[in-house]
């Protein structure tokens, strides 16, 4: 587990390690560029994930269960939001059952913590939770991504799994998803992509989401305009800044208050 500066969450934890390109949103993940240089470091975790026969990394398809991780999040006492593999996807179709099941016994076992899972592939998701966990805990949080209007069907899986917060991470946005139904949504995080290969973001793109978020009363998060501004112009996400309709946006869900 580590500090993070992602800035809807408080920490990450990382019991999966490596990944698949899923999506377009894929092409310029962080978490590729991030394992290339743990591997670097000689972090065996992060050993033989990437093809280093590219000019950039790109995941191989090799996923690593990390059991020796999942002892962590009994070790922070202090109440925390954590994001679930941020390097990777619980759900992935190389992630066990058996595994997902000690994942999930883990953060029933800390309910001091919200933890919040982000996927790719919420059709697994839908079909494990339903027919194998079988249970919702009130401090885990189920989301998926969703970065322009080809993977919309997403959302759909999404709103039939059960879960005590449902989200969406619109990043990086880089098309339109229109008139999104966000009905049984309860948060979305909307943000643009970062880096030297960013691709741009458009304002009525997030004007689309942030009006569906009023209809349906789906707490708004606006993350980062990312390497692309408003004006078009490309600097760094920092010069770009977070905020939108001259303001910051960092609503969160209503959740069940942490147990400590």
């Amino acid at each position: 587990m580590a500090e993070t500066q992602i800035e809807w969450t408080d920490a990450t934890w990382n019991p999966v390690a490596g990944c698949s390109v899923k999506s377009a949103g894929c092409k310029n993940c962080y978490a590729m560029q991030m394992a290339r240089r743990l591997e670097a470091m000689g972090i065996d975790k992060y050993e033989g994930l990437i093809r280093k026969d590219r000019r950039h990394p790109v995941w191989n398809g090799v996923v690593r269960e990390d059991k020796e991780s999942l002892a962590i999040p009994y070790k922070w006492k202090k109440p925390r939001k954590i994001f679930v593999n941020s390097m990777s996807d619980l759900f992935h179709e190389k992630v066990s059952d058996a595994f997902i099941h000690n994942v999930w016994k883990v953060m029933e076992e800390t309910p001091q913590h919200h933890y919040q899972i982000l996927t790719k592939r919420p059709e697994r998701m839908q079909e494990v939770i339903r027919n194998k966990i079988k249970r919702v805990l009130p401090n885990v949080w189920l989301g998926t991504s969703v970065e322009d209007g080809q993977v919309l069907s997403r959302i759909d899986f999404l709103r039939k799994t059960p879960a005590a917060i449902r989200f969406i991470s619109f990043e990086p946005l880089i098309g339109s998803v229109g008139k999104v139904n966000l009905r049984g949504v309860d948060w979305a995080i909307v943000g643009g992509e970062s880096g030297s290969n960013a691709r741009p973001i458009k304002e009525d793109w997030i004007d689309e989401i942030y009006d569906q978020c009023s209809h349906y009363d789906t707490a708004f998060f606006f993350k980062q305009w990312g390497t692309w501004g408003k004006d078009n112009k490309k600097r760094s996400k920092k010069a770009n800044g977070r905020v939108y309709k001259g303001q910051t946006w960092d609503e969160m869900p209503d959740v069940v208050p942490l147990s400590v």
